[in-house]
């Protein structure tokens, strides 16, 4: 009896179209078919997250200013990102990929590779498979996305960008002819080829991935180093070995907000603050993990960035705790000049460890559990009815100790 050949590698990109705009049109019916921008407000200072396919016919893109875009498009519609709406909807479609493979690579909220070379028994080959979870995905979210299929990570990526929107590209398998279609792009289209590198390569005149082909590789040493011509040359040739990554959850969750006038008022800013812990201390109970550390994040109007951050006695995802921290490090700062941006974020997330010993005067395990509890009913009460349906009340005003050592830092340093 012969045993049946191992099937061939075949990897997904799934990229949502548009996400946060998408989700957007999609419960907004009078918003379809008009220029939508995810991000900063159009009169603000802050960039645009997400533009709608409408938006980006006017050149709107991600990172844009968002004052750009509307001289850009004036008669754009601006909307104020809704994170929770918009990972509610990233659950509903991970959970449709994890129908088809356990080996999945979650990139961002929206998109992620597959594995699903072991899944061709079960659902079919490659392409049929993306047609199928495309379906999914259209059915049961009212949204569409862009697939790429290919016997690597690189080379799927580069397929689901190839013809978006609502796209589904499968590379050639064969090598020489997938070396055939990979000779005409330009060499932006390579992982690690910025505008730097770009130039480098004009320079070079090395304007194709043909050309990167064709080149000596004492040459491509030349223009980008030694380590950069090996990594940039595999992959003109369509070469790359990396395997599904299953653990790549954020090391860290934070929050910025920066200000439409550069901000001197403590008021404000511990106001400001305050909001940004709520949201952080929202997703870390989301997530399911606890934070051992928390930092504060200053960027000041000449554009110096201060960061202090701080451990926490215990892992923990209590709120109380979180704003805690916050408000002590931001008690210790001297506003030595306006405030341009603040941000806060918990760091070194782990995994919740039943068998922790309590320190001495440490909350009582009931007490903890209680807080955790309530926590976790006024996220219920937002998801149900906005996330202003009920609010805490700040205590403990951040006014800074009249005898703090006039030595501490004020602007421009980073622990």
């Amino acid at each position: 009896m012969t045993s049946q050949p191992p099937p061939r590698r075949v990897f997904l990109h799934v990229d949502m179209d548009a996400f946060y705009a998408a989700v957007e049109q999609r419960d907004h019916p009078e918003y379809r078919g008009r220029p939508v921008v995810v991000g900063a407000p159009r009169d603000q200072r802050g960039v645009v997250a997400t533009a709608s396919y409408e938006a980006r016919t006017f050149g709107i893109h991600s990172a844009m200013p968002s004052r750009e875009a509307a001289r850009r498009c004036p008669q754009a519609i601006f909307l104020p990102p809704d994170m929770p709406r918009y990972e509610m909807v990233s659950a509903q479609i991970f959970e449709i990929f994890n129908r088809y493979t356990p080996y999945v690579e979650g990139l961002s909220i929206d998109e992620a590779f597959l594995d699903v070379s072991g899944s061709q028994r079960l659902f079919g080959p490659g392409e049929q498979i993306a047609r199928r979870l495309k379906a999914d995905v259209l059915a049961e979210t009212g949204l569409t996305c862009s697939v790429g299929v290919a016997p690597n990570k690189f080379l799927a990526k580069l397929g689901s960008e190839y013809n978006k929107p609502d796209g589904l590209t499968v590379l050639p398998f064969d090598k020489s002819a997938l070396l055939g279609f990979l000779r005409p792009l330009p060499v932006t289209r390579l992982w690690g080829v910025g505008q730097i590198t770009r130039q480098a390569f004009d320079r070079a005149r090395l304007y194709t991935i043909g050309d990167i082909q064709d080149a000596p590789l004492a040459l491509l040493q030349s223009v980008v180093g030694p380590h950069n011509a090996a990594h940039l040359r595999a992959l003109a040739f369509g070469e790359d070995s990396r395997e599904i990554e299953l653990d790549l959850r954020e090391k860290t969750i934070s929050r910025e907000h920066t200000f439409l006038h550069d901000e001197r008022s403590r008021t404000v800013l511990d106001s400001t603050l305050f909001s940004l812990v709520e949201d952080v201390a929202r997703r870390l109970r989301a997530d399911g993990r606890l934070a051992t550390g928390g930092r504060l994040k200053i960027r000041w109007k000449d554009f110096e960035t201060f960061t202090r951050q701080r451990q926490f006695p215990r892992p923990t995802r209590l709120e109380e705790d979180l704003q805690t921290l916050a408000r002590s490090l931001f008690r210790d700062i001297r506003l030595d000049q306006s405030v341009r941006l603040i941000g806060f974020g918990v760091t070194g997330l782990v995994e919740p460890d039943g068998t922790r010993q309590l320190d001495l005067f440490d909350l009582p395990v009931e007490i903890r559990t209680r807080k955790e509890n309530l926590d976790q009913a006024i996220d219920r009460i937002r998801q149900v009815h906005g996330p202003t349906a009920i609010r805490r009340a700040r205590t403990l005003p951040s006014t800074p100790p009249k005898n703090r050592p006039r030595g501490f830092p004020g602007r421009g340093s980073d622990h």
